[in-house]
């Protein structure tokens, strides 16, 4: 008989394997599972035994092998939880183990558990996965087992301890269809007949109210959990053998000695079963996690903890609030965004008239202090302000509902945008920008010519070429930093607060690209063969520094042309686009590409050749060398200088979240940004005299 039910998400303790550690590759072994059987409560009857099948043809390894997140005990609303991923590709089932190849992330916020990973402190790791497919059989005398023979593993863990059942996150858990087939379908004694679809309040819920094992191996020992009483939700979890408590044994046979071993294992499996209880109770009912964990850790007993919880679920319903509705006109705008982005526009109005032009929906906002606007947002989500203090307004409107945080932000967010565009970066006009997709170093393969054709006699033979290559890596950083508003910015209506220091920041995250990448033309850093960026080897490189002048600039060009592969036989023919100059040369740089105007003499003829090419003037570059200066080519001839952007965060980013050092809300200014020299042929530098 085939049963249809509804599953949330389950989880296994597995384990890391620390003599695989690979520190350069920052990459380490995990056995996610193998196959153990595990005991699961129910609720609609008697606990049984699962398993999981790890023949081949069971397991769904696509989401592991497709780069499946190792994450910071299974955290699963966070991006920073994200400590690392399953290697693509390396997920497989080998002598029934289940077994893939973690990488560990770059971040700094992750070495500190990267390096206990290689020590071998951090050895426990947890797997969540779905199954999609149980085949249940009862043996005699015995718990029904229930074999997954369709489950998919979706992610891994690093925890604290591998047999912990309360180290998931369990709020809100999604539920996935899974297909029982039963060999023969007797009802469990005290148990409904299911149907054909039961909901998950009446089904199974194994995920958060399984008793981990601590180790995937078969004799784990386990103990029987209690019938569910008058509150199945509650006592289906409840384990029937406590620490001090031994199952009686048949009058037949003699009583066997004390296993102080086995009483220590039924002492940690009831403690587990108190905790996985008291983390699924708190979980199903919306509490806050620290509620849960300070039950735990202050040993609450099972009867006392569910009368807390009681208390807690009936505090946190008297403090419910209810909103005005607000319609959404068909085919129109949220009234609730058209309101916010109005109030938006007049502050930034205010900031700068020239460059946010007030809209109409925004003039009855025109005018309004920074504090009687926060009033009218907590008056449009329903809080009575009448009688408020002015810091009472400012306190509740940086930490409420009201729209008064995602207005700041959005000023923030312009006002920063629109300094950080305007700012002139010179470096983009002869670079090439790419996109990172992570933080790991990017390898630039510097390819050569294609070998030259050979002349091929009458029946003769292709002969093969090859490619040659150089290669050059770098990788995207993280800048940031974070401005705080706080709630005397509202008293005291200082709009700059929010509205000219994040231009400022605007400005000093443009001139840090800026920095990155003239810091290369200036530092002059060593490329993957060894030499420097401008090198008498790469012959980019003037032996003599002579005067920024037409005939400088010709030999300088015809260097550049003669450049070849790195075959160091075919010539590439490079032309220079751009005339790269410090400030002090601006004028004069200007003067040598500008158009001739009635020329005393033909020697003082510029030719037109030389009039292409566009002048960039840097004043970085001054405090390197006030005579120095350079040719380019174009980034679409050849490689020069590349910079990437992490993908999805190009430019400057903007995060926002209630403060708690400062009482206000904070503004995180974010860069990934990362620059490198690719090859040395599409530049040229002459030190100037």
């Amino acid at each position: 008989m085939n049963t249809m039910i509804e599953l949330p998400a389950m989880r296994r303790s597995a384990e890391l394997a620390p003599n695989s550690v690979d520190n350069d590759a920052r990459t380490v072994e995990v056995i996610w599972s193998a196959g153990a059987r595990v005991r699961r409560a129910s609720f609609f009857g008697e606990p049984y035994d699962e398993e999981l099948s790890l023949d081949p043809a069971h397991v769904r390894l696509e989401r592991l092998n497709a780069g499946a997140p190792f994450l910071k005990v299974h955290e699963v609303d966070t991006l920073d939880a994200v400590i690392g991923s399953v290697v693509p590709g390396s997920a497989r089932i080998e002598n029934g183990r289940g077994i893939a190849q973690v990488r560990i992330s770059e971040r700094a916020d992750v070495e500190p558990i990267w390096r206990d990973i290689q020590a071998g402190h951090i050895r426990a790791v947890s797997i969540g996965y779905q199954v999609h497919r149980f085949d249940i059989s009862k043996p005699d005398g015995g718990r029904e087992l229930w074999r997954a023979v369709d489950w998919t593993p979706f992610e891994v863990s690093a925890v604290p301890v591998g047999a912990d059942p309360a180290a998931g996150f369990r709020a809100h858990t999604p539920l996935h269809d899974c297909v029982l087939h039963r060999r023969d379908a007797p009802t469990p004694q005290g148990a409904s007949p299911m149907t054909d679809k039961t909901p998950a309040s009446d089904a199974a819920t194994p995920a958060t109210t399984q008793p981990t094992e601590p180790n995937d191996t078969e004799d784990t020992p386990m103990t029987e959990p209690k019938t569910a009483g008058s509150d199945p939700k509650v006592a289906a979890s409840e384990p029937k053998v406590h620490a001090s408590e031994t199952r009686s044994q048949p009058k037949t046979q003699a009583a066997p000695a004390p296993d102080t071993e086995a009483v220590a294992t039924r002492a940690r499996e009831a403690e587990r079963d108190r905790v996985s209880t008291i983390y699924d109770l708190a979980g199903r009912l919306n509490l806050e996690r620290g509620f849960a964990e300070d039950l735990v850790k202050r040993g609450v007993g099972m009867d006392e903890a569910r009368r807390l919880i009681l208390d807690q679920v009936a505090a946190k319903s008297d403090e419910t609030r209810t909103f005005p509705h607000v319609s959404v006109p068909l085919g129109g705008r949220d009234e609730r965004i058209t309101r916010r982005d109005a109030v938006a526009n007049a502050l930034l109005h205010r900031y700068s008239p020239t460059l946010f032009q007030l809209e109409d929906a925004a003039r009855q906002y025109r005018g309004m202090t920074l504090l009687e606007l926060a009033r009218e947002s907590l008056g449009n989500a329903g809080v009575n302000t009448r009688g408020l203090s002015r810091d009472e307004v400012a306190t509740r409107a940086l930490h409420s509902t009201s729209d008064f945080p995602e207005i700041l932000s959005a000023v923030t967010n312009k006002t920063l945008r629109q300094a950080y565009e305007a700012y002139p970066r010179t470096f983009m006009l002869f670079c090439r920008q790419v996109l990172a997709t992570d933080f790991k170093a990017m390898h630039r393969v510097q390819l050569g010519e294609a070998p030259q054709l050979l002349e091929v006699g009458e029946s003769g033979e292709f002969k093969r070429g090859t490619l040659g290559e150089s290669k050059e890596s770098y990788k995207v950083k993280t800048y940031g930093r974070v401005v705080a508003i706080t709630r005397q910015t509202l008293i005291n209506d200082d709009l700059d607060a929010f509205t000219r220091i994040p231009a400022m920041y605007g400005n000093s995250i443009a001139q840090l690209e800026s920095d990155v990448v003239w810091g290369i033309i200036t530092a002059n850093p060593a490329m993957a063969d060894g030499n420097a960026l401008f090198h008498t080897t790469h012959k980019n490189l003037a032996g003599t520094g002579t005067a920024l002048a037409v005939e400088a600039v010709g030999a300088a060009r015809a260097a550049m042309a003669k450049q070849t592969g790195l075959d160091k036989k075919t010539v590439l023919n490079v032309r220079p686009a751009f005339l790269i100059v410090p400030a002090s040369l601006e004028l004069k740089a200007e003067q040598l590409v500008a158009q001739n105007l009635v020329p005393a003499a033909t020697s003082s003829v510029v030719p037109q050749s030389i009039r292409t090419l566009a002048p960039i003037s840097e004043p970085r570059l001054d405090a390197a060398s006030e005579t120095a200066w350079y040719l380019a080519a174009s980034p679409n001839q050849i490689d020069t200088i590349e910079y990437a952007y992490l993908e999805g965060q190009q430019g400057a980013y903007i995060e926002t979240r209630n403060g708690f050092d400062v009482d206000g809300v904070e503004i995180k200014c974010r860069l990934d940004f990362g620059a490198k020299a690719i090859d040395w042929r599409g530049l040229y530098k002459n030190p100037g005299a």
